[in-house]
């Protein structure tokens, strides 16, 4: 079991796009064309990873939106388990990245923002100078790919990664091409660079790490396609795939006979008829995956995860009933969609049946230890993770659930949010403002939405909550901004 913690050289971009596409041509080619195995009694399972990109909780049909069409995920939910309090490490992307590859909190990778830090995110009047950050997962790290590939997993990348800094780098020793998921322990990297958005979804796509291949065909549909055409080549291996859409993160662009199906139906629920179809785009591309899953006879042995790498950004989806979205601390920040399947776990006469509904709190990181868990693959007494195995949860058991922790000390892109940190402890939640230092309490229990402040009517509740987030912050050495007024 996986415990939870207490207390380059870079060669040209050309080059480096050439010798993964290369790569992964040779592995197609050099895998014989033989009959599935018989993966159904291996002690450890292939496992699926598959994370969108700014999907906000409410962006399934499962979790209620009907407004959405996502049959496959759906489909998922009701093969697995639907987790309700699913929180990412953090409301931005690269942070969560990180900290899920790694089993890592952010505060202790000190990979706290969306990639560099600049001035355009820093408000004029700004009271607080947000920490330097950084931006580039280091090739010392030891990442989920490192262990699996130790422990035998062939290991595949497709889509975002957006942990390596500038494509381009002035120093490519200190970021670029040399810090793409191929030198982070992956067997094969498609489209996995330092972007972190895609210039188009249609190709020519203008990635530096995925070659062309045939113009028009939209991207989300093409990572599906080369994660088919990974696990016909080593099927007879077992697969460490994540598969990391770009979507549905800005630019908003959907096939056209998608966007169709949404035109008119704009209201609570659907902002714009493009998200909806970049959402049934997403959907449709797991289904793709899944469906070669089951045809190459590797369903039954395969651990598959469906999350979000944060909350939705207010300015393409609907979150309600949560408040706010990306780059933010309330719940329509952090609170992301998890389903997870796993037959081996979770099947009927199992103390846990598919389609079931779990409650407990689970964070990003909790993926990270119950993969490792999964692959029976275990840490050096000296190495422990920010996260706990779900296992026992999937199996029936209901252990102590710790606290939860966030620590965002800077402004989002957006710049309308306020640096701070956060704790989920039970049914309560607190926030604490870098800026200012004042704090805000709620029962999320019977207050979802975060309307109700009750650090005035609870002041004892409040500072103990308070008191344990400044101790996690002391333990993980967490950077705090600095006052500038």
């Amino acid at each position: 079991m996986i415990r939870q913690r207490n207390t380059h050289s870079g060669g040209s971009l050309v080059k480096e796009s050439l010798k993964v596409f290369i790569t992964f041509l040779g592995a197609l080619l050099i895998m014989p064309a033989c009959p599935a195995a018989d993966q159904a009694g291996a002690s450890q399972p292939n496992i699926l990873l598959i994370m969108t990109d700014d999907m906000g909780w409410m962006d399934l049909r499962c979790q209620g939106n009907d407004r959405l069409n996502t049959p496959v995920i759906d489909g998922l939910a009701r093969q697995g388990v639907r987790f309700t309090d699913a929180y990412s490490a953090s409301p931005v992307c690269s942070p969560t990245r990180a900290a899920i590859i790694t089993g890592m909190a952010p505060a202790r990778l000190r990979i706290t923002q969306h990639g560099e830090d600049i001035p355009r995110f820093w408000p004029e009047d700004r009271p607080v100078q947000p920490p330097a950050a950084e931006h580039v997962l280091p090739l010392e790290t030891v990442t989920l790919a490192n262990r699996l590939k130790e422990a035998g997993y062939a290991t595949g990348f497709f889509g975002k990664w957006h942990l390596s800094g500038d494509d381009v780098p002035a120093d490519p020793t200190a970021s670029g091409p040399a810090f793409w998921p191929e030198h982070q322990g992956f067997d094969i990297n498609i489209a996995g660079c330092g972007l972190g958005g895609p210039p188009t979804y249609f190709d020519p796509y203008r990635i530096p790490a995925l070659q062309p291949r045939r113009q028009g065909e939209y991207l989300t549909d093409r990572l599906a396609d080369d994660t088919v055409a990974f696990m016909e080549a080593n099927r007879r291996r077992t697969m460490f795939i994540c598969l990391w859409t770009y979507n549905p993160h800005y630019p908003f662009e959907a096939p056209e006979e998608l966007i169709a199906k949404y035109q008119g139906t704009e209201g609570p629920g659907l902002k714009n008829p493009i998200y909806g179809a970049q959402i049934e785009a997403t959907d449709r591309a797991i289904g793709t995956v899944l469906d070669a899953m089951d045809r190459l006879g590797l369903a039954d042995n395969t651990l598959v995860i469906f999350t979000s790498d944060n909350g939705g950004w207010e300015g393409a989806t609907d979150n309600r009933p949560l408040r706010s979205g990306k780059g933010e601390l309330y719940e329509g920040g952090i609170r992301v969609p998890l389903i997870i399947r796993w037959p081996d776990v979770i099947a009927p006469g199992k103390p846990v049946a598919p389609g079931a509904i779990e409650t407990t709190p689970v964070i990003s990181m909790d993926l990270s230890a119950t993969i490792l868990d999964a692959a029976h693959v275990e840490l050096d007494p000296n190495e422990s993770l920010d996260g706990t195995t779900l296992r026992p949860l999937l199996m029936g058991d209901k252990p102590a659930r710790g606290p939860l922790f966030f620590h965002y000390p800077h402004y989002a892109w957006h710049r309308a949010n306020r640096p701070g940190g956060a704790i989920r402890s039970g049914r309560y939640k607190l926030i604490r403002r870098y800026d200012d230092h004042s704090i805000e309490l709620y029962d999320l229990s019977d207050d979802i939405g975060e309307q109700k402040d009750l650090a005035g009517e609870e002041p004892e509740l409040a500072a103990e909550l308070d008191a344990q987030l400044r101790r996690w912050l002391v333990e993980t050495k967490a950077q705090l901004p600095a006052r500038l007024k």
